[in-house]
């Protein structure tokens, strides 16, 4: 089992950065991605971010790239979501995961842990 726990979510004006974290505890030597999605309201959950854990390889939605970046400290079991230039359209509730699976780390159903999200608000 992991558990993950997120932190660092709240309300931001459009344009701002906020910093999420992920720490994860347990068997967390199983772990091969460590992801970042986000579900608005309405909408189904979407893939954000992810890293790969050992190799730090990194992956990003096209609607993220080049505003968001993903990075972890190994040592901490973290990982964290670095969020710049922030959308109205980012506003959502974002969920670290990790995934045993050694591909497709854009798809949700190949994570097995889930954190209990938080919650980030771009006011526009």
């Amino acid at each position: 089992q992991v558990q993950l726990v997120e932190s660092g979510g709240g309300l931001v004006q459009t344009g701002g950065s906020l910093r999420l974290s992920c720490v994860a505890s347990g068997r967390t030597s199983s772990t091969y991605f460590m992801g970042w999605f986000r579900q608005a309201p309405g909408k189904e959950r979407e893939f954000v971010a992810a890293r790969s854990w050992s190799w730090g390889r990194t992956y990003y939605a096209d609607s993220v790239k080049g505003r968001f970046t993903i990075s972890g400290d190994n040592a901490k079991s973290t990982v964290y979501l670095q969020m710049d230039s922030l959308k109205a359209e980012d506003t959502a509730v974002y969920y670290c995961a990790a995934s045993r699976a050694q591909n497709r780390p854009g798809r949700s159903s190949y994570y097995d842990y889930w954190g209990q999200g938080t919650q980030v608000t771009v006011s526009s």
